[in-house]
């Protein structure tokens, strides 16, 4: 986040925070989350996503560069892609874990990386 908005400064732009969110499937018979469950998920992915900048870039007054964050249901590598449209660059992290896992892309970042309409920067 914070090479986002350091990399936005130097470019004159904007950074978009954007984190996907799924809600729990129903399976074996259980039932679908309600209306009001989803709005509690939707809720809750956009006050981590808040919590998240916060805590990179600190309280927003003061900030160097416009931001809007916003939480998305959706599976993480569509979103990404669909926020990507018409942005100079989308920076996303990459998931490895441990020694070897490191070293490798996630899933989504490879996706982003291969299908996104700008360049991609992916962080670890």
């Amino acid at each position: 986040m914070r090479w986002a908005v350091e990399q936005a400064r130097v470019d004159g732009g904007a950074v978009d925070a954007v984190l996907a969110w799924e809600s729990p499937t129903s399976w074996y018979g259980l039932t679908p989350p309600s209306d009001e469950e989803m709005r509690t998920y939707a809720s809750r992915a956009q006050e981590l996503l808040d919590q998240a900048v916060e805590d990179a870039l600190g309280p927003g007054p003061g900030r160097p560069v416009p931001l809007r964050s916003t939480a998305v249901q959706g599976h993480a590598a569509a979103v990404l892609i669909d926020a990507a449209a018409g942005a100079k660059m989308l920076i996303v992290g990459n998931r490895g874990r441990g020694e070897f896992r490191e070293a490798l892309l996630g899933s989504v970042s490879m996706h982003c990386a291969q299908h996104a309409p700008c360049p991609v920067v992916i962080m670890r």
